[in-house]
């Protein structure tokens, strides 16, 4: 049961990493005019409001992945978690709670190719840090013996 609370703790921690991945990744690429390129109005403000709800979400959505999957492939792990908050994103974030319209089309037609690539950074992040801490666990163990 104990492992059960240190791997979800590690997942937790890795969606938090995940998130100010995302959260940097989507500020530039509105600061930096990558966004207003391809015609897609998305250039968040860095503020501690928009930082801050992000992170909580981020570790939240962390927790997909404690079911342990495709554990060695961080392109696919990362890329397979990231569809549930992407799906979230653009059909109830954008729609319903934001009003920009199904899957955030009022913010440009590349809206969800955005949010997937920004969403992927996350989940590519997370596994990232997953497949790190899980080994630096399994060494630690090891050292204990």
């Amino acid at each position: 049961m104990r492992n059960i609370f240190a791997w979800a703790s590690i997942c937790v921690t890795g969606g938090l990493f995940g998130a100010l991945a995302n959260s940097v990744f989507v500020w530039m690429a509105g600061a930096y005019g990558w966004t207003a390129a391809i015609g897609v109005a998305l250039a968040p403000e860095w503020t501690r409001p928009w930082l801050y709800q992000r992170l909580v979400w981020g570790a939240i959505w962390g927790l997909v992945f404690v079911p342990r999957f495709l554990a060695n492939s961080v392109f696919w792990r990362g890329l397979l978690v990231s569809l549930g908050p992407t799906l979230v994103q653009l059909l109830i974030v954008f729609p319903n709670q934001l009003d920009k319209g199904y899957l955030g089309l009022d913010l440009g037609n590349l809206t969800p190719l955005v949010v997937v690539l920004a969403n992927a950074v996350w989940g590519w992040a997370a596994a990232v840090w997953l497949l790190v801490s899980d080994d630096d666990r399994h060494a630690y163990s090891r050292r204990l013996r």
